[in-house]
């Protein structure tokens, strides 16, 4: 396992993995006790590069045993977010050089989507998204690619990730309680919508690839 992006938990994890005690993790790693502790107290944190650096020599330098260990704490804390999480399905439409969008409006706020349901425990999240978009927007539209998963950093829900194709039917706005509005949006004006740093990298991936 690859551990791309070092938080205060990943840390922990490490630390927990190799069975050290504060002091002799941070002996280990040649940072302070005081560093370590913090990553205890804020564990959604993200250390400075060199930190990070640190933590990445140490781990690649640990025996399987550790690493066993390590990869066990990680499963088991994604298992327990994904059990505890609202699970969403989003589809990513496309239709040529457009992709399908959803205005979504709460009192004053609206904002601009992919159309998206939630997942009920048991159900395929493949199946929801393509339930989904049809009920929202009258389109019908066939699962292409699984782009990933994640919990989503605002709403903290576990969001399933689809590319799909379009496959026939006009947009409209089928759910006139929660969208104030529907529409084929150009992938190249996409950021007009959506600001791009909102949007999960995959997606900005896979429709780059079609225009």
């Amino acid at each position: 396992m690859d551990v791309t992006q070092w938080t205060g938990r990943h840390a922990c994890w490490l630390q927990d993995a190799l069975q050290d005690s504060q002091e002799e993790f941070a002996a280990r790693l040649g940072v302070s006790v005081r560093s370590v502790a913090s990553w205890h107290q804020s564990p959604d944190m993200v250390p400075r590069l060199e930190t990070r650096r640190i933590l990445t020599t140490a781990y690649e330098k640990a025996g399987d045993a550790v690493r066993r260990r390590f990869v066990h704490y990680t499963r088991a804390h994604v298992e327990q977010m994904q059990a505890q999480a609202l699970r969403v399905a989003i589809a990513v439409v496309r239709r040529g050089d457009e992709v399908l969008l959803v205005c979504r409006q709460d009192g004053d706020d609206i904002s601009w989507q992919f159309p998206a349901g939630i997942v009920k425990p048991g159900g395929s999240p493949a199946k929801v998204a393509v339930r989904e978009t049809l009920d929202e927007t009258g389109v019908h539209c066939a699962v292409r690619e699984h782009l990933g998963e994640r919990l989503h950093p605002v709403t903290r829900a576990f969001c399933d990730y689809y590319v799909c194709d379009w496959l026939h039917g006009e947009a409209i706005n089928g759910d006139e309680s929660e969208n104030a509005a529907v529409a084929w949006a150009p992938i190249r004006d996409l950021a007009r919508y959506i600001p791009t740093d909102r949007i999960y990298p995959p997606i900005l991936n896979a429709l780059e690839a079609t225009v």
